[in-house]
């Protein structure tokens, strides 16, 4: 599903190239392995708090519009073009994979519903269920972020600056999009 950790890999190829997905994917299976652990340990109990939801669906918006607009700024102010200028550095991007992973509350509800009965599921063989079902469910986003990081740094030979700075700034947009969507549904 085209989400914000989509939208993160795509804007990120550019000063970093292929690595960009493994690198989002890094710091989103940090976060998913935190969380497969306070699943293991009863976590699940407490995400079904409806005030929970809401702390999570306005905070993810916030860091998302922060996001959406940071992106946005690049574009506007060329920076998309400069490495060292950018935010989406080796390092900033490992951590903005975690950043979106948490604030994205369709995330936060996916693991608190398909995610944890998948990972009961695999409790059915102890500890070992649940390391090959962590590690497939990882490898497969490794795999699909690095070959859409891949393909477009492959493709950017293909693909003219004013081209790549338009999927940055849609991007952006679809951040912006998210953050004020998973706002708007608390709110409502």
């Amino acid at each position: 599903m085209p989400g914000p950790l989509l939208a993160l890999v795509l804007s990120g190829t550019y000063q970093v190239g292929y690595k960009a997905g493994p690198l989002v994917v890094l710091g989103h299976g940090i976060l998913e392995l935190g969380l497969v652990i306070a699943l293991m340990l009863g976590l699940g109990k407490v995400l079904d708090i409806p005030l929970v939801h809401q702390v999570i669906g306005i905070g993810g918006g916030v860091v998302l519009l922060y996001l959406g607009i940071d992106m946005l700024r690049m574009v506007r102010n060329s920076e998309i073009f400069s490495v060292e200028n950018s935010s989406n550095s080796e390092g900033g991007l490992a951590f903005k994979g975690l950043l979106v992973s948490l604030s994205n509350p369709y995330w936060i509800m996916w693991w608190a519903t398909v995610g944890l009965a998948l990972l009961l599921s695999a409790t059915s063989f102890p500890f070992w269920g649940v390391v090959f079902f962590f590690l497939g469910h990882i490898l497969s986003d490794f795999v699909w972020y690095s070959a859409v990081s891949f393909t477009l740094h492959r493709g950017k030979n293909f693909l003219s600056p004013r081209f790549y700075q338009w999927l940055v700034g849609i991007c952006g947009g679809f951040m912006l999009f998210f953050g004020i969507y998973f706002i708007s549904e608390v709110i409502r």
